[in-house]
C-alpha cells in the first residue's frame, strides 16, 4: 500500500501576457526542480515552438513541486478564449486557482471568463497582483477592480474573502503587503497551504478517475490525463470506462505516470488527489470516468463548448503545388487531422462532399490558425477558405456567436473605431477615458469581427489594443458589410517586374515585390476601388535606343504588404483561398481562370 501523500492541485489563470508561465518558472526554480548547473529556458512550460514565439500558452500542461511535505500539482492554463475548452476541463481537476492580474492593466476579458468558471465550481481563488515594479502600477486600485468583478460574477461571501499577494513573477518575488521585504515566493506557497485543505484521503474508496486532457505518444499510443478523485490506480490493473454515451468499456492500464517537477515519472501505483497519466486504452476520451472493473461509479461528464468557426482545408491545386511541401494529398491531410483529433477536443472534422478536403471547425481564428501553422511547419500544403461563423437554430430562430470586445485607443482614433464597430452590428456597453486613451467595451457578432483586426491596426496606427472573447449566442443580427476593396489578380504565370509593380502601385496596395513568382489567378494586391482587376504584373518596359533624361532612372517600388497567416485568413473573400505552404503564404482566387470566374459570377447573378 502507498504511503499517503498530502496533495493540493492548483491552476494559474490569467489573460495572455500577464505572466502565468513566468510565475510557474519561478515556482519550479525555487522548489529545487532544476539542478544547479542546468540551463533553463524562460517559460519552460511553453514547450511548443509557436507558444514560445508568440509568448502565449495554447495547451494546458502539468508539473509539480514539493513544499513543506505537500505535493503541489500546478496546471498552467491557456489565457486566450479560443482555447477555453482547455481551461474548462482543467478547472475541474484543481483545489484552487491563482488569479494573476497585471498591476496596471487590471482584470481583462479573458480573466473574467476563466474566473467565472472557477467561481461556478465553488473554488476559492487566491489573487496575485503581478508586475508591481511597473512605473504605472496601481495595485490597490486593481484589487478593487477585481473585487468588483467577483461581485459581478456572483461570488459567494467566502469567495469574496480572497487572500491577496503582490509580486514580481519574473524575479520570483511574492509579498503579503506591498512594502514587505520578501525576496522569494514563500509568502505565496504559505498562502496556498493556509488557504486550501489538502485533498482528503479517499484511497480505500472504489476507483474514480476522470479524464480531463489527452496526449499522444508514438510508442504507447493515446494517453489519458486526469485526477484520481477516489481510490488508487495501479499499473497492470483491469478497469471499466464509463463513456459519454452511457456505455461501459473495458481496458487495462499498461503504463502509469505521475508528475515530478516537469517530468512524467513511471510509477506502479497512484493515489487519490493526484493527477495521473494512463496508457493502454486506445479510445479513451475527455470526460470519461475510469472505474474499478466491477464497481462502476460514473462522474458527471465534462461539457465541452461547441465550435464557433469553421474553415475548409483543401488540397492545394495551385500551379506551385508540391514545390516546397512534403505532404500534399487528401490522404496526408486526413491523417494529420485525425492525429490532431487525438488530442485537440475543441476541434471537429468532416469530409467535404464536393471537393478534395475537409470542413474543420474550432473555437476561433487563433485556434484554427495555430493548427495550420503547425501543419505548415511540418511540411504540409493546404488551401484554406474564408472562416465561416457557425450558427444554429433555436425555436426556429437563427442564433449566432457574440463576442465581448474591449478596445483601448488614443482619443483621436476613437470615433473611427466606434463607427466601424457600429457598422459591424456591435452594441456599445461602456466607454471610459483616462490619460488621452479611451477604453470602449462592445458586444459584437463574431461575423462582424472577422477581418477587423488588421483594419483596426491601420485605423489606430498600431497604437490601439483589441481584445475579444466569446460571450454567448444571440439572435442573428442581419447582414453585415464585407470587405470594401477589390483585388488585383494576375492574368499570367511568370516573374513579377519592377516596372509593372511600380505602375500598378499607383492605384493599389501591392502584396508582392519585383522578382516574385506569380501564377494566373493569384492575388497580388488590393485595389483602391471596389472592383477586382485582372492585370499583368510580368510586363516589362520596352527598351529603346534612345534614353530619355530622368525617365529611365531607378524605379521607386513601394514595400509590399506582407500578411501573417491570421491576417491572410481575415482578408480573403468568399471566392478566395489562402494557399499555405512551408515557405510561403499566398492569396488566390478559388477559380484561377478568368473566364471561369466570369461564368461563375454570371450563374450566381
Amino acid at each position: 500500500m502507498l504511503n499517503r501523500q498530502n496533495i493540493i492541485n492548483i491552476a494559474v489563470i490569467a489573460h495572455v501576457d500577464a505572466g502565468k508561465s513566468t510565475l510557474v518558472d519561478a515556482f519550479l526554480s525555487q522548489s529545487g526542480v532544476f539542478r544547479e548547473n542546468e540551463h533553463v529556458v524562460d517559460c519552460v512550460m511553453d514547450s511548443n515552438d509557436i507558444e514560445r514565439e508568440r509568448g502565449i500558452t495554447i495547451y494546458s500542461k502539468n508539473c509539480s513541486i514539493e513544499y513543506k511535505d505537500v505535493k503541489i500539482n500546478i496546471v498552467d492554463t491557456p489565457g486566450h478564449s479560443d482555447f477555453s475548452s482547455e481551461v474548462e476541463r482543467v478547472i475541474k481537476t484543481v483545489d484552487t486557482v491563482i488569479l494573476l492580474v497585471d498591476s496596471s492593466e487590471g482584470p481583462m476579458p479573458q480573466t473574467r471568463f476563466v474566473l467565472q468558471k472557477s467561481l461556478e465550481l465553488g473554488l476559492k481563488p487566491i489573487l496575485f497582483i503581478n508586475k508591481i515594479d511597473k512605473k504605472d502600477q496601481r495595485a490597490e486600485e486593481v484589487v478593487n477592480m477585481v473585487f468588483d468583478l467577483f461581485v459581478e460574477l456572483n461570488a459567494t461571501d467566502e469567495q469574496l474573502d480572497f487572500p491577496i499577494i503582490y509580486g514580481i513573477a519574473k524575479d520570483g518575488i511574492a509579498k503579503k503587503e506591498l512594502d514587505d521585504s520578501s525576496t522569494d515566493l514563500s509568502p505565496l506557497f504559505d498562502t496556498i497551504l493556509n488557504h486550501v485543505s489538502v485533498y482528503p484521503n479517499f484511497n480505500t474508496d472504489p476507483l474514480q478517475m476522470q479524464i480531463s486532457a489527452l496526449a499522444y505518444d508514438e510508442y504507447i499510443g493515446r494517453l489519458g490525463i486526469g485526477r484520481i478523485y477516489k481510490g488508487t490506480i495501479k499499473e497492470g490493473q483491469s478497469v471499466s470506462i464509463s463513456k459519454a454515451d452511457g456505455s461501459i468499456g473495458k481496458g487495462k492500464i499498461t503504463k502509469l505516470f505521475v508528475y515530478q517537477g516537469l517530468k512524467q515519472v513511471s510509477v506502479k501505483e497512484a493515489q487519490s488527489g493526484d493527477i495521473a497519466v494512463i496508457a493502454g486504452i486506445s479510445d479513451i476520451s475527455i470526460g470519461e470516468t475510469v472505474c474499478d472493473e466491477n464497481n462502476i461509479i460514473p462522474m458527471e461528464m465534462i461539457k465541452i463548448e461547441e465550435p464557433t468557426l469553421s474553415m475548409n482545408f483543401l488540397v492545394n491545386d495551385s500551379p506551385f503545388a508540391g514545390k516546397s511541401g512534403k505532404f500534399v494529398t487528401t490522404r496526408h491531410i486526413k491523417a494529420r487531422l485525425e492525429k490532431e483529433l487525438e488530442v485537440n477536443v475543441g476541434l471537429k472534422v468532416e469530409a467535404l462532399e464536393s471537393t478534395d478536403g475537409y470542413k474543420v471547425s474550432g473555437r476561433g481564428e487563433l485556434h484554427l490558425s495555430i493548427l495550420l501553422e503547425n501543419m505548415r511547419r511540418e511540411g504540409y500544403e493546404v488551401g484554406v477558405s474564408k472562416p465561416e461563423v457557425l450558427m444554429y437554430k433555436e425555436n426556429d430562430k437563427l442564433m449566432e456567436p457574440i463576442e465581448r470586445v474591449i478596445v483601448n485607443v488614443p482619443e483621436e482614433y476613437s470615433g473611427t473605431v466606434i463607427s466601424k464597430l457600429n457598422v459591424r452590428k456591435g452594441i456599445m456597453e461602456s466607454m471610459t477615458s483616462e490619460n488621452n486613451y479611451v477604453k470602449i467595451e462592445y458586444l459584437a457578432p463574431t461575423r462582424g469581427l472577422l477581418g477587423y483586426r488588421s483594419e483596426f491596426i491601420n485605423d489606430t496606427r498600431g497604437e490601439g489594443t483589441l481584445v475579444r472573447s466569446f460571450e454567448r449566442f444571440e439572435e442573428y443580427k442581419g447582414e453585415i458589410p464585407q470587405r470594401n476593396n477589390g483585388v488585383l489578380i494576375s492574368q499570367v504565370n511568370g516573374t513579377a517586374m519592377a516596372y509593372s509593380i511600380c505602375n500598378l502601385s499607383e492605384r493599389a496596395t501591392m502584396f508582392i515585390e519585383p522578382g516574385a513568382e506569380v501564377y494566373e489567378g493569384m492575388i497580388i494586391g488590393m485595389n483602391s476601388r471596389k472592383e477586382d482587376m485582372t492585370v499583368n504584373p510580368c510586363k516589362n518596359k520596352k527598351l529603346t535606343n534612345v534614353r530619355a533624361s530622368g525617365s529611365d532612372d531607378a524605379l521607386n517600388v513601394p514595400n509590399p504588404r506582407i500578411f501573417t497567416l491570421e491576417e491572410a485568413l481575415e482578408f480573403i473573400a468568399d471566392d478566395e483561398l489562402v494557399e499555405i505552404t512551408p515557405d510561403s503564404i499566398r492569396l488566390r482566387k478559388k477559380l484561377l481562370n478568368e473566364h471561369e470566374r466570369v461564368k461563375a459570377n454570371r450563374n450566381k447573378g
